[in-house]
């Protein structure tokens, strides 16, 4: 398959037909590649704030909620591109209020055939725990597609090994991220990279770019896309398949085969995902010894 992985900047909208005829436009192109599946960033449909204001979008909570209020419309759009362009699409984040209960941050997985998967950040950053009171949602799925199993860890879940291990049977991970500094990029692509190495599988990384002086929330962003493989038999020796040029909107475009991910399990130079368990009994916290 082509994955076709953004780095995405958000736009201060005029109205909802500019942001149809924008998702419009990025799909088109990346289909126009062939590109088999689609990989939009963490909170890049912050954007839709504007659609109620600049004053709305620039106050935490009231973009939340207007954000929340634009996803039926934003799911049925990406549906439609979906089948229109017969392409996979991993839908940009929103936080999305859940009736009774917390604010999740949550992406959605649209295939062509109109399937639909929803997809929840588990595990917070500050600003996420101390400024905007969202909350971990649904548990991790695996989820069988003609393309492959794919799994999604949303950003900073990107760096916990046990959240990746549980996804062990996927032989794809996406990445949606949203960072702002060149450190929050290379945290989550160090955690995307060190995945790809202990599941041995494919994992790709978008991120939302630029300056938007419309938003408390995304005012900054820096990143890049990216494809990441284990550097094995079969896959480069760097472990990097393809990589963006940082803080440059576009598609990075990676061709993948996942019977490629089956073969270096089965039998690669090392076989990490294979020999996870063998940590069990040598992972109880190290005795302090002093050195005399």
């Amino acid at each position: 398959m082509k994955i076709a992985t953004a780095a995405y900047n958000m736009d201060f909208l005029p109205d909802w037909s500019a942001y149809a005829t924008k998702l419009d436009t990025w799909v088109s192109e990346a289909a126009g590649q062939g590109a088999d599946l689609l990989v939009f960033p963490e909170y890049g449909a912050m954007e839709l704030a504007t659609l109620a204001g600049r004053e709305v979008a620039m106050d935490l909570q009231a973009s939340i909620r207007a954000v929340s209020e634009r996803i039926p419309e934003v799911d049925a759009l990406h549906s439609q591109l979906a089948r229109r362009y017969g392409v996979h699409i991993l839908s940009a984040s929103a936080p999305v209020e859940i009736a009774g209960g917390p604010v999740v941050n949550r992406t959605r997985f649209f295939g062509p055939e109109g399937g639909v998967v929803t997809l929840d950040k588990q595990i917070m950053t500050r600003f996420e725990r101390e400024d905007w009171g969202i909350k971990g949602g649904d548990g991790l799925k695996v989820f069988d597609t003609v393309l492959g199993r794919i799994g999604v860890l949303i950003c900073y879940d990107s760096e916990y090994p046990l959240l990746g291990r549980a996804l062990a049977e996927a032989q794809l991970l996406l990445v949606p991220s949203c960072t702002e500094a060149l450190a929050g990029y290379w945290r989550v692509r160090i955690g995307a990279m060190a995945r790809a190495l202990e599941n041995q599988c494919v994992v790709a990384m978008s991120s939302t770019v630029g300056d938007c002086d419309w938003s408390e929330a995304v005012d900054t962003n820096c990143g890049a896309g990216g494809v990441f493989g284990p550097p094995d038999k079969g896959f480069p020796s760097t472990g990097v398949i393809a990589e963006g040029i940082l803080d440059q909107p576009g598609w990075t475009y990676a061709d993948v085969d996942l019977a490629k991910v089956d073969a270096v399990r089965a039998d690669g130079v090392v076989l990490n995902r294979l020999h996870w368990d063998d940590q069990s009994g040598r992972d109880a916290p190290a005795p302090l010894t002093e050195l005399k």
